[in-house]
Parts: C-alpha cells; structure tokens; sequence
C-alpha cells in the first residue's frame, strides 16, 4: 500500500510538472462478437459499461498485419480485472468527464501469444511479447492494454502508436524524452493521466509499454489462475 501511495503521489507531481491543467488540452482525436475465451472470464462492459472497446487483433491494424481473433471482439477479463477497470473509469470521468478509457486488447489466448511469439522469437521486438511457455498476463485474463480517448471513443494522441517498440513507447524514458523535445508536453500529460487513474484503481503499469496494466503481480496471477487455451 505504501508503494502505491508513492506511485500515484508521484504521478500527480509528475502532472503538475508538465503542467496538468487538464482543461488546458481538449481531447482531440486523431459486428457479431464471439464468445469469452474462457467462462471464468466476464465481458469488462457489463461492469465498466462506459469502457470503449477496439481490439487491435480483431482488426489487422496491429503488428501482425493481420487479425487473429477471429470474431472475438468484446473485451473479456477476470472479474477482479474488470471491477478496476470500473474503478478506473469512475476515476477518469472525475478529472475530465469528457473523457473515456479505450481498450485495445484484453484476455488472449494462447494459441494468439504462440503466433506473436513465432513472429518476434530472435528480433529486437522479443522483450514485448512474453514466452507462451511463461504466458502474458494477457494470457491469464490479468491484463489490459488501454488508452484514453473521448467521449466518441476517439483515442487521443500519446506520442506512439500502441504496440510500437523502442524508447518512445517506454514510461521509464519519457522524462529524458521530454526535456529531449521528443515527447510533447500534452502527450505526456495523456500518459500520466491515464497511470493515475489506473494506478489508483490498483492496476500496475509496465515500464516499457505505455498502453500496458496488470491487475495483480505475474506470480499472484500464475499462482490464483491458469492460462487460457
């Protein structure tokens, strides 16, 4: 508990260093689905009805170039996970009413993270996909891969695409990033935002991916679930 409390404090001097005066920056924007990969798994807009969904691997805007979730296109998670997205979205509409969480992906099957594993196995790209042999949280029903967006669901911009690779899509990077001139202030400002509000949900970043939000530790979640087919 007391980590997190650091966290978010951190967080909100972060937002105030980069000058977060949220009204300050608008959001500006740049079919029949298929069933849960699991039945322990719940569809995340039954219990955070406000959440936009867009699965990227539904569609072949991804890095695969190709859909590989078939006619999966609802948002499914663990119930746990879904109650904190809920939470996360109470959290944002509180700051900026205007404003609503995306997600990109959700629960993924396994047979999905052997395809992405094939692909990167070797490249500079492995350290983003985890081994199917370990699993991705994603794999667990534990993770969601996010970002804001407003109230027409457009996503806002966040200085990289989702699923980019290299120091611009890195939380750990984006203060050498900024004084660099390479991360705007507004799209750093859009990144800790939406860390707070997942943050004090009790989500739990990832220092290498923007987008990326855990619900437990990879050991809680190996040891309480198993993984999906």
């Amino acid at each position: 508990m007391k980590a997190k409390r650091e966290l978010v404090a951190t967080l909100n001097r972060q937002l105030l260093t980069v000058n977060c005066l949220f009204l300050l920056w608008p959001a500006v924007a740049t079919s029949a689905p298929g069933g849960p990969p699991s039945p322990e798994l719940v569809d995340a807009t039954t219990v955070a009805p406000d959440l936009a969904v867009e699965l990227k691997y539904a569609t072949s805007d991804n890095f695969m170039r190709k859909n590989v979730y078939g006619e999966m296109t609802r948002c499914y998670l663990r119930k746990e996970a879904a109650q904190k997205l809920a939470a996360a979205g109470k959290a944002l509409r509180a700051l900026r009413p205007d404003l609503r969480l995306l997600a990109y992906d959700c629960a993924r099957p396994l047979r999905v993270q052997r395809l992405m594993w094939k692909l990167v196995k070797g490249t500079p790209s492995q350290p983003y996909v985890a081994d199917p042999r370990t699993g991705s949280m994603h794999n667990y029903g534990c993770a969601v891969d996010l970002t804001l967006a407003d109230r027409k669901g457009r996503a806002l911009e966040m200085g990289s695409a989702f699923d980019a690779t290299g120091e611009l899509a890195q939380p750990r990077q984006e203060r050498a990033l900024h004084l660099a001139g390479k991360l705007s202030t507004p799209h750093w400002t859009n990144r800790l935002l939406l860390r707070l509000v997942m943050v004090q949900a009790g989500f739990i970043p990832l220092d290498i991916e923007w987008w990326h939000f855990d619900c437990v530790r990879p050991g809680e979640a190996r040891g309480r679930f198993t993984k999906l087919p």
